[in-house]
């Protein structure tokens, strides 16, 4: 039987895409049942690096200190990242096992649609492709406020009676969102050299910073504040207040799915993505967490941190480090050339996630969405639509700041919804519709899945807390009511579409013939 890749195609897969599954680079058909598009252009040194640009931890953790220092001051931070990596540790081992057995752009959209089985599989899967993309778009969103703020701080630097405004800060957003898509569409065959530069900016302008801020301060602040003084300010009691400040060591290095929806820009997937996501794991965490003991130790003043102009106080702690402008300058540098790379790597993500959802026909006006510009090696209007979308989505700080962080926060509830619902799967079905690829647990399996899937559970409905008592508006957390919001929308948009015209992928009819 001949496959063809049209949209909604039930048709099996013939022998060539077995091989391929079996980690043989095929001419015409590659894993997920289609003809390859995009050129492999990644290595395992370029996916490495780009796993490690989109993570960006250690910047992450310092663009977002302004709110995860409210859940115990410095000691918080520290404790909760560690506690947040070795959680993604689990669920990352998942992820890489899922993606050696399945190298598919689609990422857990297709694992979710061949873990629970046929039956089950194509609504699972529909929906878990859904929230995963949501989730990945509000991620974006979020990394680029956080480069327009550091953007503007730049800026502030040298204008010290400039009082930066919201629109300030959006209209940064919008050049950086022109400059980062026209660089995903017009210079792709150029993203793996520019993330092996990311990854050195990553690594070395880390450790540089490291250094700076461990060397140049007059005087250090106590150990007791670094270590020992937890500074609970949210209301909450100091249990619930660690538990809920995860979340902040979430965001830090929860992107453990990202380089799988590039898998079929890979010579081998199978056995270079979970390299990847296990280095992106392990380096972002010792990143994070050296980078965040010199940043605590280096602070002076709190008060003016937390009181700091603009969105942005890392650059109060990089001020009050250095004590010279330019030593400020040339660390926000650092973070912002840095920033500008992850987002390269982050749209491209986003963009390749929505194009996966069309081939198989489960997105609105898929023909159109399926199309590639093979010259290019880029889905032009699935990166557009992502483009467009966060641009409005980036207005809404200019009415409201606490929506677009709560929108923020959302990105660690929906991606790890998403993961779950593969996952579980994997578990409920002991295992046996996942077939075996150069990464597998074994029997060990059945545990890390069953812890992964309990630790997901847990700190999703603790991430879902009110960020403070008594809660008022701006304490208020809407993550629930996000999660919600996308997984109706999914539902309506399933019993419009989904029920009657979207299949199950190429990918999980191939796995499964047989078995159901």
């Amino acid at each position: 039987m001949k496959e063809s890749s049209s949209v909604g195609d039930k048709k099996p897969l013939d022998d060539r895409a077995s091989d391929l599954v079996a980690g043989e680079v095929a001419n015409l058909v590659n894993a997920s049942g289609h003809k390859d598009q995009l050129k492999r252009q990644y290595g395992l040194v370029a996916i490495c690096a780009l796993a490690l640009t989109v993570d960006n931890a250690w910047i992450a953790l310092g663009g977002s200190v302004d709110i995860s220092i409210a859940n115990g001051g410095p000691p918080g931070v520290l404790y909760e990242l560690i506690v947040a990596c070795s959680y993604y540790a689990v669920v990352g081992a998942c992820i890489a096992e899922l993606a050696s057995a399945i190298p598919s752009s689609g990422g857990v959209y297709h694992y979710a649609s061949v873990t629970p089985g046929l039956k089950y599989g194509r609504v699972l899967g529909f929906f878990a492709g859904s929230i995963n993309f949501f989730g990945w778009l509000f991620d974006l969103a979020s990394i680029m406020q956080i480069c327009s703020n550091v953007a503007v701080q730049i800026y502030a630097i040298f204008h010290p009676d400039f009082a930066v405004e919201a629109w300030h800060v959006y209209i940064a957003y919008v050049l950086i969102t022109i400059l980062v898509t026209l660089t995903c569409i017009f210079a792709n065959r150029l993203i793996p050299l520019l993330q092996d530069v990311g990854m050195v900016l990553v690594i070395g302008g880390g450790l540089v910073t490291i250094i700076v801020l461990a060397a140049m301060p007059d005087r250090h602040a106590s150990s007791a504040f670094v270590w020992r003084d937890f500074e609970n300010v949210t209301g909450w009691g100091d249990g619930v207040a660690f538990l809920t400040g995860v979340l902040n060591g979430a965001f830090t290095i929860g992107t453990v799915d990202a380089i799988t929806h590039l898998a079929e820009e890979l010579p081998k997937p199978e056995r270079d993505l979970p390299r990847g996501i296990f280095a992106q794991v392990g380096l972002g965490f010792l990143a994070a967490f050296f980078f965040g003991i010199a940043l605590f130790y280096s602070i002076t003043d709190l008060d003016a941190v937390v009181n700091s102009n603009g969105n942005f106080p890392l650059a109060t702690i990089y001020a009050q480090a250095t004590g010279t402008k330019g030593g400020t300058f040339c660390l926000l540098l650092v973070v912002l050339l840095s920033l500008l790379i992850c987002l390269v790597g982050t749209l491209v993500t986003c963009g390749r996630i929505w194009w996966t959802l069309a081939r198989d026909n489960a997105t609105p006006f898929p023909l159109f969405f399926t199309s590639v510009n093979e010259h290019l090696s880029c889905p032009i209007p699935a990166t557009l639509l992502c483009s467009v979308i966060v641009l409005g989505l980036g207005a809404i700080p200019l009415g409201s700041e606490t929506a677009f962080t709560d929108l923020a926060g959302s990105f660690i509830i929906l991606t790890s919804t998403s993961y779950v619902i593969a996952i579980a799967p994997n578990l409920f079905t002991r295992r046996r519709n996942m077939p075996k690829g150069p990464f597998h647990m074994g029997s060990a399996g059945y545990v890390v899945n069953a812890a992964a899937v309990l630790l997901i559970v847990f700190f999703d409905v603790m991430y879902c807390f009110p960020f403070g008592l008594p809660t008022t508006v701006e304490l208020m957390n809407y993550n629930s009511v996000i999660l919600a919001g996308v997984v109706t929308l999914t539902a309506i948009w399933w019993f419009i579409h989904g029920g009657k015209k979207y299949h199950a992928p190429i990918v999980a009819q191939r796995y499964l013939e047989g078995k159901t």
